[in-house]
């Protein structure tokens, strides 16, 4: 027989075990897609510095690899844990979260230079605010990568895109393998 005093205790523990494990595949999930968006964005700074008058075609076609590639590794991901992870409400919340970001970039008509700034610092907003839910790493990518690229866009000069290839692409590449520690 427990007493009340050692059912709470062992209550408390179920609780913090369930929240490390849901910590845990949210990151194992969120590492792997880091890791693709990364290796990404990445090749599509690389390109768009060698390839300027392509760049808004690379950048299409960058974002329609990379949501094909979200819903593999989604897919990946429930076939080994049984957890949905990519559903029809993700697709409409990715869907929102680039409408938002296109309409905001024609009514500011920003240069190429700026929409740089504006995309990786508006994806780095929402790593930031999961992170207040789900785990500092977020929060210390989000504000980490916002940082280096305002860094970058007042000090790089001409070398803004493998700036932003390193920093932006890199880094996510690099907060996905350190999730993957956590």
């Amino acid at each position: 027989m427990i007493d009340s005093q050692q059912a709470s205790e062992a209550l408390a523990d179920i609780n913090a075990i369930a929240r490390r494990v849901r910590q845990s595949r949210i990151y194992n999930l969120a590492s792997l897609l880091m890791i693709l968006w990364g290796a990404l964005v990445f090749i599509a700074n690389a390109a768009s510095f060698g390839w300027p008058r392509h760049a808004g075609y690379i950048w299409i076609a960058v974002n329609v690899v990379g949501l094909a590639g979200s819903f593999v590794v989604s897919a990946f991901t429930h076939s080994r844990t049984g957890v949905r992870t990519f559903d029809l409400r993700t697709l409409m919340a990715f869907l929102l979260f680039f409408a938002f970001g296109l309409a905001t970039c024609m009514l500011a008509h920003f240069g190429p230079r700026e929409l740089g700034v504006f995309w990786a610092i508006y994806f780095m907003l929402f790593y930031t605010i999961a992170g207040l839910w789900v785990g500092l790493a977020f929060v210390v990518i989000g504000v980490g990568i916002s940082a280096l690229t305002l860094i970058g866009y007042f000090l790089a000069g001409n070398w803004f895109e493998p700036w932003m290839a390193i920093v932006n692409g890199g880094g996510l590449v690099l907060g996905g393998l350190w999730m993957r520690r956590e």
